[in-house]
């Protein structure tokens, strides 16, 4: 189990994926239906709890897994993010409180700079925080000398930086609210209990491969993301090719060379609008269209990469199904907008990825490596912050355009919020805004084995260099 774990971030990540395993496996072999009610005593074997008060908790909380892992709902929220209620029952949530530490000083800066009298100090002079009058504004925990005051908040709460996230009063479960959430899975990745996870489409992956007849009645194609030189790092990049190739694909094609195309659309579209909001992060578009609405027709009309690379499949073989494979649990509601179903037919994701291959007894790193059709270094880039504005201006000197661009990428929600702020108030002067929900960009996706940092940019940047050296080159073939 040691050597599977290391493939991850986190155990909660393990427990993931030994589900979808299971699940994986039975599906493969039609037994899925008669034997799906064995799975929880298989991954919770035995009479004691590994985790929660008792083994019978714990077998519960499989079973909602396993309808994630079948693409079925657990919750009232049919959101592709979902809340697995009785997992959710462990995180202390009780706002800005006053700790230990307070030793009711003479200065009391936290009575005085609270603006709505919620702060009281007892006999002993240690200060009460009133939740009847409270805002959370956290000025007295910024003022106080010994940081007593903390603000507990669930971890969930705290990733999600859109607001998304709240706490149901009655039962204390989280809830996500869909007008606001863009899928992006940074709760999913930060919750400790692994209590909010996201929906699979792992089975249909399965059921589309089974249903090629081995290819003969249909070809199956698989557009692999340009993360992936972050992740699978126990093996080699042509390793995992020819891994997804063993499962049944027919092909394996670069969403980077759909990047490839896009920058070269975005860029002329870019030169003749004057202004342009970036399309290819799923999530960040979300994003504008939920929270910055007044920029929905700056956004660029091309389609993301993972679309754009897709429908130039399909117009070339018709009768082709296509699976996205990479990081972003966004990309499992985008596969699904109108613009984008007619070319993507499933979107899985690298933990999935991994336990396809397991659920077939796939080591990759016994077989031989496979090359891909070669992007460009521009299009590869792509899967991290920055590497999109890179390619913009690229495309725009490729296409002797006199055009400058001044780029902004926004790294993170956080900064998309700050930028997209700033430009409303004329505070920022840019022509293209560059947006990338994950932190680091997609190699910082949910779906990540492993999550951002500098190895995976090196990682990235190391794979790109093995590209073609100008967009044009890499797209001409396919014109």
């Amino acid at each position: 189990m040691a050597k599977i774990t290391r493939k991850f971030d986190t155990k909660v990540q393990h427990l993931k994926y030994r589900v979808l395993r299971e699940v994986a496996k039975r599906k493969w072999d039609d037994t899925l239906n008669t034997s799906v009610l064995d799975i929880p005593k298989i991954i919770a074997p035995g009479k004691s709890p590994t985790v929660r008060c008792c083994v019978y908790k714990e077998r519960a909380i499989v079973s909602d897994r396993i309808k994630l892992a079948m693409s079925e709902d657990v919750s009232e929220n049919d959101n592709v993010i979902q809340v697995i209620g009785i997992a959710c029952d462990e995180c202390p949530a009780g706002g800005y409180e006053v700790g230990t530490a307070c030793r009711g000083c003479l200065a009391h800066r936290c009575e005085d700079v609270c603006e709505f009298g919620a702060i009281s100090f007892d006999r002993n002079h240690v200060a009460h925080i009133d939740k009847s009058k409270c805002r959370e504004c956290g000025k007295c925990a910024r003022v106080c000398p010994y940081a007593a005051i903390t603000n507990r908040k669930r971890p969930c709460e705290v990733a999600c930086k859109i607001k998304a996230i709240s706490m149901n009063e009655k039962t204390q479960e989280a809830e996500i609210d869909n007008s606001k959430c863009i899928a992006c899975g940074a709760c999913v990745y930060h919750c400790p209990w692994g209590a909010i996870s996201d929906k699979s489409y792992i089975c249909n992956a399965i059921d589309i491969i089974k249903g090629s007849n081995e290819n003969k009645d249909y070809h199956v194609y698989a557009v692999l993301a340009p993360a992936v030189s972050s992740q699978f790092t126990y093996a080699k990049q042509g390793q995992v090719i020819s891994g997804i190739k063993a499962l049944g694909f027919y092909e394996v094609w670069e969403a980077a060379l759909g990047a490839d195309m896009v920058a070269e659309s975005e860029s002329a579209e870019l030169a003749e609008r004057g202004f342009l909001i970036s399309s290819c992060c799923p999530a960040f578009v979300d994003y504008v269209k939920k929270h910055f609405q007044q920029y929905i027709p700056d956004i660029s009309s091309s389609l993301s990469p993972m679309a754009r690379i897709s429908k130039y499949i399909k117009e070339r073989d018709p009768e082709a199904k296509v699976i996205f494979i990479g990081p972003c649990t966004s990309k499992k509601r985008e596969f699904k907008n109108k613009e984008v179903a007619p070319y993507v037919d499933c979107v899985i994701t690298f933990e999935e990825l991994q336990a396809l291959f397991d659920s077939k007894s796939i080591d990759i790193t016994t077989l031989d490596e496979e090359k891909m059709d070669t992007a460009s270094y521009f299009g590869r880039i792509f899967a991290r912050c920055g590497g999109l504005s890179d390619a913009i201006k690229q495309g725009i000197s490729e296409q002797g355009k006199s055009f400058k661009v001044r780029s902004v990428s926004c790294n993170g929600i956080d900064q998309c919020r700050s930028t997209l702020a700033k430009l409303s108030y004329g505070k920022i002067e840019a022509n293209f805004i560059e947006g990338m929900a994950c932190v680091d960009g997609c190699v910082g996706g949910a779906g990540c084995l492993v999550h951002g940092g500098q190895i995976s940019s090196e990682n990235v940047e190391l794979a790109a260099r093995e590209g073609k050296s100008s967009i044009l080159e890499a797209t001409k073939p396919y014109k």
